[in-house]
């Protein structure tokens, strides 16, 4: 049973070495400037093309370190956090949107620009003159190694934890050490965690929380667990996979890794369970995922079969809108509004997809649909959630910072699902590694082309009558947009190229 938390005191969460930096600033910076010199450097940074998205943020956090715990300490309800490897951007849209729906004012970066500087750019655009935050409370999207560097400045109320993969391994090295910078998440928090039940990392983060605050699950039915392998699960597939000789299989059978489904998914028969088959070996969860469907979704909450329509692409998506559940619900019960599980499920089927996350563009009458991919499980579940068929395909691979560098993990994709129709166009700085990567999977390549604008433009504009789908990294996604903006009416979220 949650507890009634009184709304929080102005300074209540924030650090005291960064609530003292926050009143301070440099002792030769007046803090009264700050959103002044922060609104000039976007107004400057947008002119120049540059979208204005990170700069502003780290030219604050350099002339005014305590801006961000300034900003953030006197919200009523305190900042929920959402962190993890695969979903925060969509996730963190849900959980605003919710939020926002219900009646609350919520603060949040809509752009995924997850670092700390990030934030501080968006809160830029929202406070007043003097600072001030007009909210009742932030809804914050974090990567794992900053969301370290934000608690350290200020506490959040919420934290949600979605999952651990392997990801970007220039960066934070080896899973285990992504899950010790998400423990560091949990540690802090002071009122409730959210986390992944079926995410074993995740889960064994229960024994970071304080004594003093609340850890809630969210969770999949038994059903439906192999279409979301663990980390571990996959690579153990995996290496079966590569042990298995084929002599030894039996005739007509074909490998089949942990996540392949019986069918796809787009075209998968209703998934109904009785009780017997959720009740778990692990913590219960304040909200399973029963069914999925297209664009149709069904949970347990409290006991109950919820559930209806959903705007949101993806299968990954509505397993992720189990988790925003548990914390819209936490943070209504907190502040002692009433909590409708069939009001939620009916919100929570309004929202639409984040930029570049199932998106789609407009061009010339022809929809294109952007799907961001970043390591492999979530390249895989995006393929197992989009049959190929009646589109065309292109994959667009960049290898910039936020990207990731390392590029190995395309190996780690089964790309068998795009072999009937194969890939009209592949593009990016690393297009030919990925073009030799889906050749080692007998997937056909029609053609490619390292200048990625005129790839987008090539692509989007031959055979006009048939639906597009682009799945394209972090970088690659922003220049696709900028270039589809020339073609197609895109909306602007404030993010450079």
């Amino acid at each position: 049973m949650s507890m009634q938390m009184q709304p929080q005191d102005p300074g209540e969460g924030a650090r005291t070495q960064g609530a003292g930096e926050g009143a301070r600033g440099h002792w030769w910076w007046p803090t009264a400037f700050t959103p002044w010199v922060g609104n000039a450097v976007r107004r400057l940074s947008r002119l120049a093309g540059h979208g204005g998205s990170a700069l502003p943020g780290r030219v604050v956090e350099r002339l005014d370190p305590g801006f961000l715990a300034r900003a953030l300490s006197g919200l009523p309800y305190g900042v929920v956090l959402v962190s993890g490897t695969n979903g925060k951007t969509t996730t963190t849209r849900m959980v605003a949107t919710m939020l926002e729906r219900l009646g609350l004012k919520v603060f949040t970066n809509p752009t995924g620009s997850n670092f700390t500087r990030g934030v501080v750019s968006a809160l830029l655009g929202a406070v007043d003159g003097s600072g001030q935050l007009n909210a009742d409370i932030a809804v914050l999207e974090l990567d794992e190694a900053y969301a370290v560097h934000f608690v350290h400045q200020i506490r959040p109320r919420y934290c949600l934890l979605l999952n651990v993969m392997r990801d970007q391994l220039d960066r934070f090295g080896e899973i285990d050490n992504t899950a010790r910078l998400l423990g560091e998440v949990a540690k802090t928090t002071t009122g409730t965690v959210v986390l992944n039940r079926e995410d074993v990392r995740i889960a064994r983060l229960a024994a970071e929380v304080s004594p003093t605050a609340k850890v809630s699950y969210f969770g999949l039915v038994n059903s439906l667990r192999s279409y979301f392998p663990s980390d571990d699960d996959m690579h153990a597939a995996d290496m079966h996979a590569a042990d298995t000789n084929d002599e030894t299989r039996a005739p007509g059978a074909e490998a089949r890794t942990v996540d392949d489904p019986p069918t796809s998914f787009a075209r998968s028969p209703r998934l109904d369970v009785g009780r017997e088959a959720f009740v778990s070996t692990a913590q219960p969860a304040d909200v399973t995922l029963k069914h999925v469907a297209d664009h149709e979704a069904e949970f347990i909450i409290d006991g109950a079969a919820v559930g209806g329509p959903m705007r949101l692409e993806g299968m990954y998506n509505l397993f992720n809108a189990a988790a925003a559940l548990v914390i819209v619900r936490a943070v209504l019960a907190d502040a002692g509004r009433p909590v409708d599980d069939q009001r939620l499920i009916a919100v929570l089927g309004e929202v639409t997809p984040a930029f570049g996350r199932g998106e789609v563009i407009e061009v010339q009458g022809t929809p294109v649909e952007l799907l961001l991919v970043k390591n492999p499980m979530g390249f895989r579940l995006s393929l197992k959630s989009f049959a190929p068929q009646g589109h065309r395909t292109m994959i667009a691979i960049c290898d910039e910072y936020a990207d990731g560098r390392d590029m190995s993990w395309l190996w780690d994709v089964d790309f068998t699902s795009l072999r009937d129709t194969s890939v009209a166009m592949v593009s990016g700085t690393r297009a030919w590694d990925m073009a030799l990567r889906l050749e080692y999977d007998d997937v056909g390549v029609e053609a490619t082309d390292v200048d990625l604008e005129q790839a987008v433009t090539h692509f989007v504009t031959s055979d006009p009558a048939t639906p597009k789908r682009i799945y394209c990294t972090y970088t690659a996604m922003l220049r696709a947009r900028a270039e589809l903006a020339g073609l197609a009416d895109v909306p602007d979220v404030g993010v450079g190229r």
